[in-house]
Parts: structure tokens; sequence; C-alpha cells
């Protein structure tokens, strides 16, 4: 049934493998004078999905999470990981050679102060920090009265003698009917951006950004349609994108060169030189901008503006032709979404289904619709005890089968050229316990508050976030990610700069796109997630007195009834949850085959 799929299920390397690399590594820091080094979860751009040449953190420690940080001394090892990833961290690094440690509270600097001595060089490659993180591992270096030392090439790179070359991803051009507007345009805002800044130019060191601003996408990483790049952008006169010749046709140079020179990534450093020896203000993103272009520019005499990226703002707000494209992509992926939950409800009370029987699935639902370019994240696939995981992704060795009385979590998306989604639905398989329906049910009123809410122009999303939260306070349970983030226009499902959660401070315009998906997950027995996308809109109040704004909800997909307490619903809600299922039926079952338009109308039954 089954063709290649863009998601394996290998598992990471581990044994006496990693612990020879660990001594080598060792050894390289003795030779280079080096006491210790820091490995970031990172490339030279912060991006979430990296090339395999720069899975540095993979190769040495073993854990393959998205995000974490590694530091080795002489005789001491950590690997720094956030909540999602404490289980997995356990499972994936030697507990001899390494301890797991928090990456946020507390954070990294705290173990390095703690166990760095007086004169001790601390080594790490100023390519793959922001200038924040170098300066709070300087800080932490200097309370122990070590010196933190910036490397000119990586050492860890020294011993990896196998390292994957860099990628040469084919760039195709994005076009206008997908984009809704020019790059020329594009360039226009930008320009009155730098000039609010008082800066002489830009840096984009974000890859996104630069592909949202010259209309390109490019297919250097997993999942993201990223051409790996730079650009620097002038207040005036012409920009210049720096990006390796080798993935251009002849049709891509000629649609970048319309609107700026092109140049290897190696004269990025040459150009911003002769930019600083010219006394030039240049502005530098604080999220993705490598500590090392920094010191290039102060050390030629430049003066650095550090703030936010101006086009992560621009490119999150979505215009009237990118609206559009999501929401065809939402409707197609509606269908495939429909006949994938047919298809679990049919096949898996029989007990024969796996994980990796579901990813499979879903991948070849979407699939069919002809339009998929990519899954837009790896497919979490956790039936039971995998999915309280909350970032679980299901290997061989860890693939489990969908039984009788368990969850099924699953949380996906799709990469379209019209848009990008993320979805998750939690399913019951067989009868489930009065527990995970009242669990699922104060995750689904959180979820539906959050779909209801109006609120005025200005609103942040840490503002919005407790409403999600509210009916697991109740109950004294909570979950431990956001709410929701930003999610691109077939960019990254993971977009800045607005985001529903505690650290949300973004305000929430209209055109944003953002996820949905309140949790709670029971440690060794199962997790419950909900997730649609929402679109900011304008809300019509009669009466307002100020402009408000609420969510159009673009995910299309039945929530399992069978896992609702319909006692614990309030009238507003369960009218909430009726018209959604009735327009999921109204808008998905014309695009189904005979026995999947009678599930559907069982899935989407009104409740009473």
């Amino acid at each position: 049934m089954f063709e290649a799929h863009f998601q394996t299920f290998e598992e990471p390397e581990g044994g006496v493998a990693l612990t020879a690399r660990l001594a080598a590594f060792r050894e390289e820091l003795l030779r280079r004078k080096l006491s210790g080094f820091v490995i970031p979860r990172a490339d030279q751009q912060q991006n979430e999905y990296v090339a395999p040449s720069e899975e540095r953190l993979a190769w040495l420690t073993g854990f393959t999470g998205s995000a974490g940080m590694a530091a080795v001394l002489n005789r001491q090892a950590a690997v720094f990981v956030d909540g999602r990833y404490t289980l997995q961290a356990a499972k994936q690094v030697d507990g001899k050679a390494w301890s797991v440690e928090p990456l946020v509270d507390p954070p990294p600097e705290t173990w390095l102060e703690k166990h760095l001595v007086a004169g001790d060089r601390l080594g790490f490659d100023p390519w793959l920090h922001t200038s924040a993180a170098a300066e709070r591992l300087a800080a932490a270096c200097a309370r122990a009265g070590a010196e933190l030392v910036a490397v000119q090439s990586n050492p860890l790179d020294a011993v990896w003698t196998e390292r994957p070359a860099p990628p040469l991803g084919p760039v195709a051009i994005h076009g206008t009917q997908f984009a809704g507007e020019t790059a020329a345009d594009k360039l226009g805002r930008i320009r009155g951006e730098v000039a609010k800044l008082g800066a002489d130019a830009v840096v984009l060191s974000d890859s996104h950004a630069v592909a949202w601003t010259f209309n390109i996408r490019g297919a250097d990483v997993s999942h993201t349609p990223l051409p790996l790049s730079y650009a620097l952008v002038p207040r005036e006169g012409r920009p210049t994108v720096f990006i390796d010749h080798r993935k251009l046709s002849n049709s891509a140079r000629d649609h970048l060169e319309q609107n700026a020179d092109v140049r290897e990534p190696d004269a990025l450093t040459p150009h911003l030189t002769e930019l600083a020896q010219c006394g030039g203000s240049i502005a530098l993103d604080s999220a993705t901008a490598a500590d090392a272009l920094k010191r290039l520019i102060a050390g030629a005499g430049g003066k650095v503006i550090r703030g936010s990226d101006p086009v992560a703002l621009l490119k999150a707000v979505k215009n009237a032709t990118e609206i559009e494209g999501t929401r065809n992509a939402h409707a197609r992926d509606a269908v495939a979404l429909a006949r994938f939950l047919a298809w679990v409800d049919r096949e898996a009370p029989s007990g024969a289904l796996t994980e990796i029987d579901a990813v499979e699935a879903l991948e070849t639902f979407r699939r069919d619709t002809g339009a998929l370019k990519d899954v837009s994240f790896p497919t979490i696939a956790g039936t039971g005890p995998n999915g309280a995981i909350v970032h679980y992704r299901v290997t061989r060795k860890t693939n489990r089968r969908i039984g009788s009385g368990d969850l099924l979590l699953i949380d996906s998306g799709a990469q379209y050229q019209d848009g990008t989604t993320d979805v998750t639905r939690t399913i019951a398989i067989g009868e489930p316990t009065g527990e995970m329906r009242d669990r699922f049910t104060r995750v689904l009123r959180g979820h539906i508050a959050i779909a209801r809410a109006t609120f005025p122009d200005g609103t942040t999303g840490a503002q919005i976030d407790t409403l999600a939260r509210q009916f697991l306070w109740q109950a004294g349970i909570d979950f431990e990610h956001g709410t929701g983030h930003g999610v691109g226009s077939y960019l990254s499902v993971h977009e800045g700069p607005a985001r529903i959660s505690k650290l949300g401070t973004t305000p929430l315009k209209r055109g944003m796109i953002l996820s949905n998906e309140p949790g709670y997950y029971k440690a060794d027995a199962f997790g419950i997630r909900i997730e649609n996308l929402e679109l900011v809109v304008a809300a019509e109040i009669a009466g307002a007195e100020k402009p408000m704004n609420g969510f159009e909800t673009l995910t299309l997909a039945p929530i399992d009834r069978r896992l609702i307490d319909l006692k614990m619903m309030s009238g507003p809600e369960l009218a909430w949850l009726n018209d959604y299922h009735a327009r999921v039926r109204r808008e998905v079952r014309p695009h189904l085959d005979e026995a999947t338009k009678l599930w559907l109308d069982a899935a989407t039954e009104p409740l009473a």
C-alpha cells in the first residue's frame, strides 16, 4: 500500500560509537588547550530543522530533539534539554558519560559556573550562538574565574570525519499566485523598517526571511522549504543575496537578479567588513544572527543595532492571497484527515495496527491529494504511554501496537505550495475510562475558549493563554508547553514572533495564523491534545467601542465525540462544537467516497 515516505523510523546511534566520539572530542580539546566546549543544537541561523551536516549535538550525544545543548569539560559532561524532551533524553543519552540537566530553569550557565574552575578556557563556536547566548556564557565564565574563547574552527568538526557535505537543495520560485506580493514591494516595506531603526542596512540572517522577501523556496532542510542563505538589505540601493550558486537554475538566478545582486555565501564577510569600515550602522536580528556577525561588524568599526528582525512581523501577517491559499490547503488536508480517521476507526479495533502504520497511512492519504510537498514536521503518533511524551517520535524500537482501551494522539502537518497545516486529534480506541473523558473534556473546553475568544487590538498571546488552561487548573493540573505558535505560508510550521503562551509578548494582528493546542499528559498512561489552526480576523461586536478581533478556525476534522463528558459542557460550548462539526460535514463531505461519507456523518452528528 505504501511508497517511500518523508519520515523514517531509524534509531539514533548509541553505545560504543558515542563513547569513542566523546573521548576523541576531549583529545581534540586538549590539543587546542581548551578546558571545555559548548555544543548547541543549532546551525548558523538557529533553524528548528537543520541539515545533517549541522546535527553536531545528535552526533556527539545521541540526543535527537529539536532543542538542546551540551557542555563537555575535562571530567564532566552534560546535555541540557527542556521539559518536552526530559523523557526522550533519558532514553537516548548514556547516563554514565552525561548528566541530563534542565535547559531553562536553571539554565546551563548555572551548571557551567558550578563546574568550571579558575583559569579554565571554555570554547564556543561564535557562528552557532547568538550574541545574547554568548554574553550569558561569558558572564558564567567570569563568575567562575574562567575565560570564554571564540574558536576560529569548530573542534567537533575536526573529529567528525564522516560529516555530511552541506546541502545543495535547488531553489524554486514562489510565484505571486501564492505569495500575493512582489519582492520589489516587500523590499520597499523592509526599507521603511530599516529607516525606522536608524540603520544603514539590515542583515537577514534567517533563511525564512530571505525566502519570504525574495519569493523563493528551497530544499536544504527537512520539512521546511528553506533555501539556506543570507541577504543584506540597505536603506537605499540594491540588496545582495548570499547563496551557493549551485542551488540556482538560470530561471531562479534571473528571478533573484531582478531585485538583488547574487553572491556566494563566503562574500558576506568581506561585504559586511567593507560596510562597517565606512562607519555603517547595521541591524542584526537578536534571535537568529550569529555572534560572529556582531564581532565582525564591531571589529571593523561599524555600529551594531540589535533588535527584532523587521521581516518577522511582516511575514507573520498574511495577505489576502496567502489567506485564500491556506484555506484551500486546509480544505485539501481535511479530505486526507477524514479518510485517515475513518481508516483508524475501521482498522484499529482489530489490534493489528502500530504507531508506524498510522504515520505511514496518514502520509499516504495526504500524498493522494496530489499536492503534498513534504510533511511539515515528523508526525507524532503516540498510543498509550507514548502519547504522554509531548514530542514523541516513533522509531522501530519504540513502535507500539495500538490496543483497545488506548488513546491514540496523532499530531501531524503538511506542506502544500499554497499553505502549511498542523493538526492534532486524540482518538479513543475501544471504551475510554472516566478519567480519560474528564481530562479530554477539560482540554476541549479550553480549546473552545480560545476559538471563541474576542479581544481588542493590541492583545498579546500571553493575555489569552489562561483561557486554554482554566478548566485544567480547576482540577489542579496543567500542560507544560505553549498553547499556540505562529504558522508560515509554505514555510515554517513554527513561525514567530507571535504565540499563545505565558511568553507571548507580541500583539496578535489580523492575518496572523496561530495554533490552538491545549493538552494533558499523564506520565506512563496517556496523552491528550486537540489542535486546530486559527486565523486572526476582525470580530463584529454590536456597540464595540474599539476594534475587536477573534479567530476563524482553519482546520476541518472531527473531534472525537466518544471522549466528551456532556455533563461538563456548557450550552455555548456544545453549540460551538455542533456548529464546527456541521461545517466540517458541509465542506468536506462532497469530496469523500461513500464509505467515508457514512463515517463522517456519524463522527459529526450533533450532540444534545
